[in-house]
């Protein structure tokens, strides 16, 4: 069951992941391994706990397994230039967060966050 909730400790958090991401997106730009790699492992985590700061989900597992799916149906997207197909301009701050590019790293990326995920979080 599913109920609508606000949770500001998840709120919260979700916040501070946001930051970090932009940090990453930003200050970081230049140092290949967080840019490419760390922020799609974080991007999941805010997922998670944006959802969290909203909803009441009984099984965390559950809702890890549909955040990794939600994932990577947006990358899958990215293969066929939604981003482009949808008018949005490039550089756009909409342009970047729908991207453009498929790679499956990117899913690996997804897939290592959600895996942490799975570890730190109890199942309900």
């Amino acid at each position: 069951m599913i109920r609508l909730t606000f949770s500001l400790t998840y709120f919260l958090i979700s916040i501070i992941i946001f930051v970090i991401e932009i940090l990453i997106a930003t200050v970081f730009s230049n140092i290949f391994f967080v840019r490419a790699y760390l922020g799609d492992v974080i991007v999941v985590m805010l997922l998670f706990t944006l959802v969290k700061s909203f909803l009441i989900i009984k099984n965390n597992h559950i809702l890890i397994l549909g955040i990794f799916l939600f994932s990577c149906l947006v990358e899958w997207a990215q293969y066929f230039h939604i981003a482009e197909k949808m008018g949005l301009p490039p550089g756009s701050i909409m342009y970047v967060i729908v991207g453009n590019s498929f790679s499956w790293i990117d899913i690996a990326c997804y897939a290592a966050g959600c895996l942490l995920l799975f570890l730190l979080v109890p199942k309900k």
